[in-house]
Order: C-alpha cells, then structure tokens, then sequence
C-alpha cells in the first residue's frame, strides 16, 4: 500500500466550484430555521426516508436483503446487505460496514445505499450498512454504543453472508458516520476485534468541536466562520445538532476523537474525502494529519474545492459529485490494496435518474411539512 495523500492547500480548496455555484443561483435551497430542532429532525428524517425510497431497486449484479443486529441492550436495529449476484457459498469477499450520517440526529441504512452498491460492483465485496438509534430520543453515546454492536456482529456473522474479513475489513461513514468510524476504529484496536480491521474510510467526518482541537492546530480552522452559513452543514444546524445529542465534549475516546487518551498509533489505513466549501474541513484535515504526521497510520486524502457539505448526495448531477463517487471506488480499492472494475460502475448513471426524481421532492417536503408542523414543536 503506497501513501498517495496529497497536500493540504487551503487556498485551493476555498476555489469556487462554478457548476455548483450556477446551480445553487437556479435552484436556491430553503431557508431552514434551525433553532427548532425536533421540527428539523422530523423534516429531516422524512426526507432521507423519502430517499430511500427512491433507491429501492437495486442495479444488475446487486443483491440486497435486510436483517436486524441486537444491541447491547436487546434492542433490535436495522441492518441492509449488499452482495454480489454471482456470490458463491465458497468465496469468502472483503467485508466493508457503512455508518450513515445525519447529525446523530436523522438517517437510515439506505443513506449508505449507492456507496454500497457501487463497492459490491466494483470490488465484489460484502457490503452492510448498519443503523443506530437517533438522538433527542437517545443522546449521547447511543449512537457509539448502537454502531460498536453493530460492528462485533458483523464480524461474527461475516461468513453466513458470504464475507471474509481477512480478505479485508474496512468500516466506514460520511459526517456523524465518520465520526462514528473514527471511534470504532480506536475500540476495535483497543478491545481488540478480530478479526482486527484493514481499513477505515472516513468522509466529511467530525472529529471533536473546534474548541478541543489541539492548541498547535487552532490557527489552520477556518472552515468553520469561513462557510458558517454553507448550504450543506451551517454552524447553526451543528449546534442544532450538539443541543439533541448532547454528548461530551470531553470525551476523546468517543466523540473528540482527535483527542483520544491512548492516541492513534497502531489504527488502520485511512481514506479521507473532503469537501472544501464544508464547515467541518479543516478539523477533518487536522484529523488526517495527525494520523500521518504524528502516528504514522497510512492515509490518502481526495479533496473538492469550492463544494459543501455533503455534495454528493444533495447534488448528484455535478460533474463533482460523479467524480466524488469514481474517487471513492478507487479509495476503497488503496484500503483492499486491489483496483476497482471500474467498468461495472453502472449506479454512478442509476444515482444521477434517481436522483433527479427524489431532489425536487424533498424541497416540496420540506416546505409542505415546515408550514403545518412550526406551531407543534418548542425546542
């Protein structure tokens, strides 16, 4: 495995993206308040169902079933499998977990549903994408304890869904399922999971609050007031978001991750994606160079200037956000040390018809529901 991370130029990353900047002009998104956090949540969480959704038919070659884990407590929490068509009961495939992201606060397994497919197209592997319970309902760390279970099972039942993680275990998430990853890693490491990890894949994760970053790296945090109001995360919708979760800032072992008491050595390679219009950058960047500098983990950095917060998935007709997707497959091809089909990509097409299907409906949704619902809730 060879280190390809490239270098972090801030001026570069604050480039504008003019395709996205034309489309934002033609396609304004709402004005969302989000000092009433139940009412986003419940926004929130009809508009990612309503994704899914949109989602459920699966691609040539795809097979997908859902099951349940057991959480620590008993509870039982959704899980979707993704698998080769062509799997045969001898062929153990590489295992990849998926988090999904949303604040702690919203999501669904199927928020991970194109990553998913496109890693069993293009690398044959076994893929899950695993649930958790949300907060305000379940604060902090639920979601730690939930994800964690989901991961221990994951690993034992690896063989009764056609996976070998010797062949290569790799967990990974967007945004809170960054943050989510990032912290299973350390526990994986540390209470020693076996079969152990290969591979961690980290997109637009939090790693802390801006206030526990280590004092050395204060003065490279300009994301966060840069693009305080961006349209993909706005400083308001995390504070939103840390009000409902409530977790403890402290906590380096399972929030600020960054700071974890027993530091980052010995953890497994490590795939950033980065958006550099997004209000979580430059922690995201720090974490990747702590890894590298400081502990020596082998990492690899893909980086968008000009683009917020969860692009991708909120605009997939970018030209960004296609290449977004054929950069990732190629990540996960640098932590399975193998090179992706890139050939059988067929869902970079499908994400771009369904997706144009589902985005405008969302904005109606989101106006419709805004409207009746604002006199129910006071957060």
């Amino acid at each position: 495995m060879t280190d390809s991370t490239q270098g972090y130029d801030g001026n570069k990353l604050d480039e504008p993206n003019t395709e996205f900047e034309e489309f934002i002009k033609r396609n304004p998104p709402p004005n969302i308040d989000w000092s009433n956090g139940p009412l986003c949540k419940l926004i929130g969480q009809a508009m990612v169902e309503e994704a899914a959704r949109s989602h459920s038919i699966p691609p040539v070659g795809v097979k997908q079933v859902e099951t349940t884990f057991r959480a620590d407590d008993g509870t039982h929490l959704r899980t979707k499998i993704y698998q080769p068509a062509d799997l045969l009961s001898d062929q153990g495939r590489p295992l990849i977990v998926l988090i999904h992201g949303g604040g702690f606060c919203i999501g669904v397994p199927e928020n991970e549903e194109i990553t998913a497919r496109n890693v069993v197209q293009t690398h044959g592997a076994i893929a899950i994408s695993i649930d958790y319970r949300h907060a305000p309902e379940y604060k902090f760390p639920y979601a730690v304890e939930d994800a964690w279970a989901g991961l221990r099972w994951a690993a034992k039942n690896a063989a009764s869904y056609g996976a070998d993680p010797t062949k290569g275990f790799i967990v990974g998430g967007s945004s809170a399922g960054g943050n989510l990853t990032a912290v299973l890693a350390h526990l994986a490491r540390d209470k020693g999971l076996r079969p152990p990890l290969t591979g961690q894949y980290l997109a637009i994760p939090s790693v802390g609050t801006e206030e526990e970053i280590p004092a050395k790296y204060q003065d490279r945090l300009k994301s966060y007031t840069k693009y305080a109001d961006s349209p993909g995360l706005s400083v308001a919708a995390i504070n939103s978001v840390l009000k409902m979760y409530q977790p403890d800032l402290k906590d380096g072992a399972r929030f600020c991750i960054v700071n974890h008491p027993k530091g980052h050595a010995y953890l497994p390679p490590a795939y950033f994606q980065i958006a550099g219009a997004d209000t979580l950058r430059d922690q995201g960047l720090v974490y990747e160079t702590v890894l590298r500098e400081e502990y020596g983990v082998p990492t690899k950095l893909d980086t968008y200037p000009g683009l917020p917060h969860g692009f991708w998935s909120a605009f997939p007709t970018l030209s960004a956000s296609k290449a977004f997707r054929r950069d990732q497959v190629r990540g996960f091809g640098w932590l399975l040390n193998s090179e992706p089909r890139v050939e059988r990509l067929q869902s970079l097409e499908y994400d771009r018809v369904v997706s144009i299907q589902w985005t405008t409906k969302l904005w109606i949704l989101w106006v419709v529901l805004k409207d009746k619902l604002t006199s129910l809730w006071a957060f």
